[in-house]
């Protein structure tokens, strides 16, 4: 289970909303220098992300302000990693090398292959308009520990 701490901004009657800081960690790594992942990171850390997570007590447990901690299975994040990414380059391929081995008057590898591509793109829109899967959704696994908790000197 990956973990994020995150504030409880709302309630609504079934769920709460969190609101967590996006940290970047290529202060740590010893590739910062050459690595484009630290310009991107860079450029968005510190922003806030808010997540809708279900909650059965979500009106009686929490308050707004709660620290919490939210999860998502590892799983959850392969699987939109491999729909997201694998996907449409596997369509990509599948469709250069479908028009590469047709007798066509032009191009085909090519424009094929953008086919598929664009095939792979329309088929993650259409999956993301379904309904969600509660097993790829972030749950509340509860408050953090009084030892991990901020304490703010003022």
């Amino acid at each position: 289970m990956i973990e994020e701490h995150g504030r409880v901004v709302a309630r609504e009657p079934g769920a709460i909303w969190v609101e967590t800081v996006r940290a970047s960690t290529c202060s740590s790594c010893q590739a910062r220098s050459g690595c484009g992942h630290r310009l991107i990171n860079h450029a968005s850390a510190g922003q806030r992300a808010r997540l809708r997570v279900a909650s059965e007590r979500a009106l009686t447990d929490f308050n707004e302000g709660d620290t919490v901690v939210v999860g998502i299975p590892e799983g959850a994040l392969l699987r939109g990693a491999l729909w997201v990414y694998g996907l449409p380059m596997a369509l990509l391929f599948a469709g250069a090398l479908l028009g590469s081995a047709l007798p066509l008057p032009f191009d085909g590898a090519a424009a094929l292959g953008v086919a598929g591509l664009a095939l792979g793109f329309l088929c993650n829109r259409w999956r993301a308009a379904g309904a969600p899967r509660p097993a790829d959704q972030p749950v509340v696994l509860g408050r953090p520990d009084a030892a991990e908790s901020v304490i703010q000197i003022q």
